[in-house]
């Protein structure tokens, strides 16, 4: 996740970005739920903030699509869509196998030691994940991603990992069987022996089947079934 300051120190964090960190981090935790409307005195006083610097902040949470403001300021969390959750699995559907295959072409053997530390870091993700099981998995996909040498690439896919947490947490509401557990801890050993091994069209395949299988494409299921029973 990009630190919202230069040095990604809270040290030299204007109130503005410490305002755009905490509720950003509540929203994306799911504690700030899609839908809810964020009063502003009482959200600034939860974050120990004053007004100015979270309103600062919310018009950037907007810009993100965390956050929706009307034009006297009312603001809530951005609820979920089944049309953002289908553009983000497009684009992960594309991408990601990109970045694995190139990781497999590319890494280096301080990459290696990256992606093998953070595989030995999983954490299985209960149905209401923690922000460290969230970030372990985050860790792993991400020194994938790095270690595929392609800055841009990297950019994207961070800024799409993170908007798809909110569905992660969507998908997994409705629970997993232990079958799926294992074929997403086997697809993440998978991945990790192609890069390893220098196989990119393994790679992208595994990586592929992974997106198409992932607790966004859950999410997606759910919205569309909901909205179908809506228009019933």
């Amino acid at each position: 996740m990009p630190d919202p300051s230069p040095s990604g120190d809270p040290a030299f964090m204007t109130k503005s970005d410490l305002a755009y960190t905490r509720v950003r981090g509540l929203i994306l935790s799911g504690q700030l739920a899609p839908g809810a409307v964020l009063p502003q005195v009482a959200l600034a006083q939860t974050i120990g903030m004053s007004t100015t610097p979270l309103r600062e902040a919310l018009r950037r949470l907007k810009q993100e699509g965390l956050v929706e403001l009307d034009a006297h300021r009312d603001a809530r969390v951005r609820a979920l869509d089944a049309a953002e959750a289908r553009d983000l699995l497009e684009l992960r559907g594309s991408l990601d196998p990109l970045a694995a295959s190139l990781a497999a072409e590319r890494r280096t053997e301080d990459d290696l030691a990256a992606v093998r530390a953070a595989f030995d870091g999983l954490q299985a993700l209960s149905t209401r994940p923690s922000a460290s099981q969230l970030e372990s998995h985050h860790r792993f996909h991400a020194a994938i991603h790095r270690a595929s040498h392609n800055a841009l690439l990297v950019e994207v896919l961070d800024g799409l990992w993170v908007k798809t947490d909110r569905y992660r947490r969507h998908g997994l509401e409705a629970g997993r069987s232990d079958d799926e557990r294992e074929a997403r801890a086997t697809e993440h050993r998978l991945l990790f022996e192609a890069v390893r091994d220098g196989d990119p069209e393994t790679a992208a395949a595994v990586m592929r089947r992974h997106v198409e299988s992932s607790l966004g494409a859950r999410s997606l299921d759910r919205l569309a079934d909901d909205a179908t029973d809506e228009a019933r």
